[in-house]
């Protein structure tokens, strides 16, 4: 079978991560890294045995595809280049700096039929998949993302950097158009927002509390969704999960109400644990960042199958993190 011949565009950490995950895959010959810088671009390539260039032009007619992992700020220049001339390419979250830039790339990949995934991996976190399985309807979200300072992206702030992969799946789990967006942001080490919080309106009346921070002292990813088919605690972290069904807690309510005329019973003594029905949620032991990019060649080999997230929904995530970035500029501090 003949190898789909791919490039990196970006020497930094998420380069040599991706250069990686292609190392391991059967149908993918990595033929190229791109850098600016051209000593990073060497030492990636030489570890994975391919060529160094330091102009991403130089790629075109010699790769099927291309995963973007330079900063964002270069995203939409480079996805140019690449979709004009017909080449795939993966993204790295988010989509571009601006919405009119992300708008621009949807539009150019439309015109010439070209495939543009964002890596997005958290959808793809065994977590979030296992989640997606249950096909629940959320009427309540609730996110914590938390960890120490990256010491990267300090081209954009916590929102584009962080909070982005959360608006992502948010925006998947609700399934509707943004309402509202009411959000409050502090910059503590530069010059962009370090800490935020976001509170998400959607026209179907569901709601999603979203915080995000590069400040903490450890790291955190927690989501709660609350459902009329279950309420879900999930750990994207440690990829766990429990999940309490609606529909098998029915007979609790009448147990409570029996009890509840037993005037001498004392509930101080019943474990709740013990009455409800729990089930943990069963998570498939798999690898983000190579899911999404099986998903994008996949797609890339065949047009009738779809990357992980569009381009589309990209935008869709940068749309909403603008609104969030202008409620937070908005916000009056008493």
């Amino acid at each position: 079978m003949t190898k789909l011949r791919t490039a990196i565009v970006g020497a930094g950490k998420m380069g040599r991560i991706h250069a990686k995950v292609y190392s391991k895959l059967d149908n993918v010959q990595l033929v190229a890294v791109a850098d600016s810088n051209p000593e990073k671009a060497a030492a990636l390539a030489e570890q994975f045995d391919c060529q160094a260039v330091t102009n991403p032009a130089d790629l075109i007619d010699k790769v099927d595809a291309v995963t973007i992992s330079a900063p964002t700020i270069a995203h939409h220049e480079l996805a140019t280049l690449f979709v004009k001339n017909g080449i795939p390419v993966l993204i790295e979250k988010p989509l571009a700096s601006t919405v009119r830039q992300g708008r621009e790339i949807v539009e150019l990949a439309k015109k010439h039929n070209t495939i543009v995934a964002v890596g997005h991996s958290e959808r793809c976190n065994p977590v979030v998949q296992a989640m997606k399985r249950l096909d629940i309807e959320p009427m309540f979200i609730e996110v914590t993302r938390v960890s120490p300072y990256p010491f990267r992206s300090m081209d954009i702030g916590v929102v584009l950097d962080v909070m982005i992969h959360d608006i992502d799946i948010i925006l998947s789990l609700a399934n509707s158009k943004v309402k509202k967006v009411d959000a409050a942001g502090v910059n503590v080490i530069a010059d962009h927002e370090d800490i935020c919080n976001a509170r998400i309106v959607f026209e179907n009346g569901c709601i999603a509390n979203v915080t995000a921070s590069r400040l903490a002292l450890k790291t955190e990813r927690k989501v709660r969704v609350f459902s009329r088919q279950a309420y879900l605690s999930l750990d994207y972290f440690r990829k766990e999960g429990i999940v309490i069904k609606t529909d098998q807690n029915i007979d609790l309510v009448k147990w409570i109400r029996e009890h509840q005329e037993k005037q001498d019973f004392d509930f101080s003594t019943v474990n709740w644990k013990d009455l409800l029905h729990i089930e943990n949620l069963q998570i498939e032991d798999a690898e983000p960042l190579k899911l999404e990019q099986q998903a994008f060649l996949a797609a890339v080999l065949d047009k009738s199958k779809r990357p992980e997230v569009t381009a589309e929904e990209g935008l869709a995530a940068l749309e909403c993190a603008e609104k969030i970035l202008t409620s937070i500029k908005t916000h009056q501090w008493q």
